[in-house]
């Protein structure tokens, strides 16, 4: 397992309500050592977790309850090495509205499939997936359960902390 000391990732979703929001507190929780940000790319700064985003994280063992809602702040792009993205449409948002962080945001679907184990940090082993220049997939969706009911945020919090362990333990 690579060293994340001195690290910081920026977990990107929409509304930073539900995906960006489960995934942070779910990497937080097992390399708490990483300074996690989460963030979103339309958000209304300030609100709460809902609660079914709280029951869906409770779920699978994890808490958020005092998180709330921000958008990405561009002063906060300088200090990360990784941009986390749970939608294909975040990676696009980031390449058009802050493009001098684009060779550092990846989907978490990606990054869970391609990230190389190693001793080399994990700046290094990113740069060599060149997320600039990835085309994105349809299966590097994560699904925003924003409007479902509890049954899609419980898929949606099983979903991300299998891809977060994979992550974390690659990481």
């Amino acid at each position: 397992m690579g060293s994340l000391a001195r690290l910081q990732l920026i977990f990107l979703c929409t509304g930073n309500a539900a995906r960006s929001v489960m995934a942070g507190a779910m990497f937080a929780a097992r390399r708490s050592e990483t300074t996690v940000i989460t963030a979103g790319t339309h958000v209304v700064d300030g609100h709460p977790v809902s609660w079914r985003t709280r029951e869906a994280l409770a779920s699978v063992g994890y808490d958020a309850r005092s998180h709330r809602s921000a958008q990405l702040r561009p002063h906060d792009l300088p200090e990360t090495d990784i941009v986390v993205a749970m939608a294909n449409e975040h990676v696009e948002w980031v390449r058009r509205e802050h493009p001098e962080a684009a060779d550092r945001t990846i989907t978490l679907h990606r990054l869970a499939r391609d990230l190389g184990p190693g001793a080399e940090p994990l700046p290094a082993r990113l740069k060599l997936l060149q997320p600039a220049t990835i085309e994105l997939e349809p299966w590097e969706e994560v699904a925003d359960p924003a409007g479902g009911e509890l049954p899609e945020y419980l898929a949606c919090a099983q979903e991300l902390d299998g891809l977060i362990a994979r992550f974390a333990d690659l990481a």
